[in-house]
């Protein structure tokens, strides 16, 4: 029996979108999903989905996006293709091999960090520099920002939960001095550390604009100047000192070590020196 034709419709955006509510996915994560998928609908224009077209919608998005983006958009639309019930339109991912090292044209650096910590300062955008230095030093995500609470900066640590595993993350102590000092000038007693004037816990938009705004007057090119860089940059470090991926991934909330390693891959010079230290080449 020749199956009915299938159309994505809004409709079954928002429903996917309420499941995913239902899983605990985070605000920011489904809202990316209903765009991406509001956009196959409106490429659509309420045409019945075939394979073919499934096909070429992925070629387009190949001509025009990075191959990791790709696979994240094929891979929402392949969960919402499960839910409806319409496996049979799935697409495969773009097979990619791992980097071995990172872009050094687009990893913020030690130096490059340090300057945008006092660009915020000079520019008397406390809050700012203090949610730089909080993500950076701690290695949460943006969207986590909002565990770093009152009564986690006065114990030292705070639980988080996200995806749907939960993980302690402790906070240096001369990070807590410096908060401290920030809830008291604020008058803030609990909850959210940093809030809006509203006194909503700020979101990622607030964060990357005013984070881009200060490239000019720290020298850092704005391409490398985002929150999540501020997470590579925490992973390099650790992974610099102490070695231990196992640990690295635990701190991150990785389920697999194989994502904690994008995240230590080192530069192309640092590896060409270590292998000209190692003296192979004999003939001068």
């Amino acid at each position: 029996m020749k199956r009915q034709q299938c159309q994505v419709t809004l409709e079954q955006i928002d429903q996917y979108a309420a499941y995913l509510l239902e899983r605990e996915r985070s605000s920011a994560t489904i809202q990316q999903y209903k765009h991406n998928l509001t956009e196959i609908c409106r490429n659509l224009n309420g045409q019945p989905l075939t394979k073919a077209k499934v096909i070429e919608w992925k070629n387009f998005l190949c001509r025009q996006l990075a191959p990791a983006t790709v696979n994240c958009i094929l891979t929402v639309f392949n969960g919402f293709l499960q839910f409806i019930g319409r496996p049979e339109y799935k697409v495969r991912l773009l097979r990619i091999q791992r980097n071995l090292f990172f872009d050094e044209d687009r990893e913020l650096t030690q130096k490059e960090y340090v300057r945008l910590i006092r660009a915020a300062e000079k520019e008397e955008k406390e809050r700012l520099s203090l949610v730089i230095q909080t993500i950076c030093s701690t290695g949460i995500r943006v969207s986590e920002l909002k565990y770093i609470t009152a009564e986690a900066v006065h114990t030292g640590r705070t639980e988080i939960c996200n995806k749907g595993k939960r993980r302690l993350i402790f906070l240096p102590e001369k990070l807590c001095r410096v908060l401290k000092k920030y809830l008291q000038k604020q008058k803030i007693t609990a909850g959210a550390v940093f809030v809006t004037r509203s006194g909503n816990p700020v979101d990622r938009s607030n964060i990357w604009r005013e984070m881009k705004a200060l490239c000019e007057s720290a020298g850092v090119e704005p391409r490398k100047v985002f929150p999540h860089n501020l997470r590579h940059l925490f992973a390099r470090t650790f992974y610099s000192r102490e070695k231990d991926i196992s640990r690295l991934a635990d701190i991150l909330g990785h389920s697999s070590v194989s994502t904690t390693r994008i995240y230590t891959a080192e530069s192309g010079k640092i590896h060409q020196k270590k292998i000209e230290r190692m003296g192979l080449v004999i003939t001068t």
